[in-house]
């Protein structure tokens, strides 16, 4: 006799409530990691479906006994669509809270590569430190999270494999990243394959290694001084992983906004001069194009900093619009601590980026001396481009300026030496291919780095000619300043070695010239007389600050 509807209801209720009970097993079709092969309880639903295997004696261990009757992931999606006329989508959401967290992959569940919980509306998720697979329990309590981030401790058998220079979130940076694989912290690498535009995707890329690289041998006191001090406050792989993984989740979240954008991490950060409180530069490439910075790049930047205001304020916090020749958008993230400038379009700087790379590791003499040149600069308060003083890329391409002047040089002009590597009109996509193939540079040049130091300030406090020369890193050489606009009634100039435009134009008073320059003459005669980098740099207050 024909059950009425009621009854049929009840049976089909009974039924998916049976599911539900097997789906919370913990022993629910486990592959084994190890040995990539079933788990006995995978192997009971093989040799019902007659594909036999024999499992791995970890793998049966580790399962226990098997079960009477045991289901597939396909099998129970079929029973539920095919008695009870759930979709497989619903039926995806109605056991998202039932799946058991395991150590491996499923069976059967095909890959699962959802967005990263990156910046979002309301509070962090804040997860433990223990390993992504072990996380399951505490993430199902939290609130607000979307049913694709639950799923993110399941590993898919098909995840995109981690290149050489690849590295793994570390514990504390977890809460805004997901278990994987993340872009190259040295280059960014895969970007979102099925996001198509303007600019194409940077490929892998070999580099010399940050850590390998091998260091001068110091055989005086002071040049012992600036080889510690370099080896304390250089920026270490911690210091890039955050400011690539904050970069990583970015993309993300502009793309929404630009969906054809790429967001580069560029300047010290990725050239080899960086150090442990260098800030982040990034810039966001919505077209290959030049864009109006004064119009376009401000609209775009207004939109972006009210948008990291209203959506984004639980990660970013003061977010501000700078109206400069190159207009940024400056703020800080709250989970790295690291502070931010967003520039758009400014693609000059992902050219030198790797440009003056390549000057940092063909000598193993030019990282040690910028970095000291840098922390002695900031330290004497000529470091500044917006109180009117030097940039710091103003202040590398001195040091590279000098390194390339000196009787024997230490420095090439790289540009002239390799013009196919460097030229301004190649691909972005490109740039950073083309360094790779260039070989150290041996140099004749025997100095140490004290005396490449004294040799700097004494050569920028007597030798110059600031009122006539321009600095030029490009051509090698200090050449005659040009007639235009750019570098009329400026103090400094000193040449981009792309675009060809003044780096230091931010000195345009005579009161701080006349600081820059009694600073390298005060210093120069100090070192000169005492040898010691103490009595211009004072290192235990360099050190703290890092």
């Amino acid at each position: 006799m024909e059950r009425n509807p009621a009854e049929r209801r009840e049976r089909r209720r009974k039924g998916a409530h049976d599911v539900f009970e097997h789906l919370r097993s913990p022993l629910w079709l486990v592959l084994d990691p190890g040995q990539n092969e079933p788990t006995a309880i995978g192997m009971a639903w093989l040799e019902e479906e007659g594909k036999k295997t024999e499992p791995s004696p970890l793998a049966s261990e580790r399962a226990g006994p098997c079960p009477v009757s045991c289901l597939s992931r396909t099998g129970v999606e079929e029973y539920m669509f095919t008695f009870m006329n759930i979709p497989p989508v619903l039926f995806h959401q109605q056991f998202q809270n039932t799946t058991t967290p395991v150590s491996g992959n499923l069976l059967t569940i095909p890959p699962v590569s959802p967005p990263p919980f990156a910046y979002r509306n309301g509070s962090p998720v804040h997860t433990s430190a223990a390993p992504a697979s072990f996380r399951g329990r505490k993430r199902l309590k939290e609130q607000d999270v979307p049913y694709q981030v639950k799923r993110q401790r399941f590993h898919s058998p098909h995840h995109e494999s981690a290149s050489a220079n690849q590295v793994v979130p570390l514990p504390e940076d977890h809460r805004r990243s997901f278990p994987g694989s993340i872009p190259s912290p040295l280059f960014p690498a895969h970007y979102i394959s099925d996001l198509t535009g303007c600019v194409p995707p940077l490929q892998e890329a070999s580099f010399p290694d940050l850590i390998e690289t091998a260091l001068p041998v110091a055989k005086d006191k002071l040049s012992q001084q600036i080889l510690e001090l370099f080896q304390v406050c250089q920026q270490q792989t911690y210091d890039l992983n955050k400011k690539e993984l904050c970069r990583t989740q970015l993309q993300r979240e502009i793309q929404q906004i630009f969906p054809n954008s790429r967001l580069f991490l560029v300047g010290s950060s990725l050239n080899g001069f960086g150090t442990r409180s260098s800030d982040g530069d990034l810039c966001l490439v919505v077209k290959e194009q030049p864009i109006n910075q004064k119009t376009e790049a401000r609209h775009i930047l207004s939109l972006l900093q009210k948008h990291f205001c209203r959506k984004l304020s639980n990660y970013i916090e003061r977010p501000q619009l700078i109206r400069a020749k190159v207009p940024i958008v400056k703020f800080r993230d709250k989970v790295s601590c690291v502070e931010f400038d967003l520039n758009v379009n400014n693609v000059v700087g992902i050219r030198n980026t790797f440009l003056l790379r390549t000057y940092a590791y063909i000598e193993s003499r030019v990282r040690p001396l910028v970095l000291v040149v840098k922390k002695w600069a900031s330290f004497r308060g000529i470091n500044d481009a917006s109180r009117g003083t030097l940039s710091s890329y103003s202040l590398v391409l001195m040091v590279l300026h000098y390194l390339q002047t000196l009787p024997e040089p230490i420095l090439p002009s790289l540009q002239k030496n390799y013009p196919e590597s460097f030229d301004p009109t190649m691909q972005l996509h490109l740039v950073h291919r083309a360094p790779c193939t260039i070989p150290p540079y041996l140099s004749k040049n025997q100095s140490t780095l004290g005396d490449l130091l004294l040799g700097f300030l004494k050569y920028y406090a007597t030798e110059f000619d600031w009122s006539s020369q321009m600095i030029s890193v490009c051509e090698a050489k200090a050449i005659p300043r040009p007639d235009g606009v750019e570098w009329r009634n400026k103090f400094i100039c000193i040449e981009e070695p792309f675009d060809r435009t003044n780096t230091a134009r931010a000195v345009h008073e005579k009161q701080k010239f006349d600081i820059i320059l009694d600073e390298f003459r005060k210093s120069w005669q100090r070192l000169r007389d005492r040898r010691d980098l103490n009595c211009v740099l004072p290192l235990r207050a360099t050190l703290q600050k890092r």
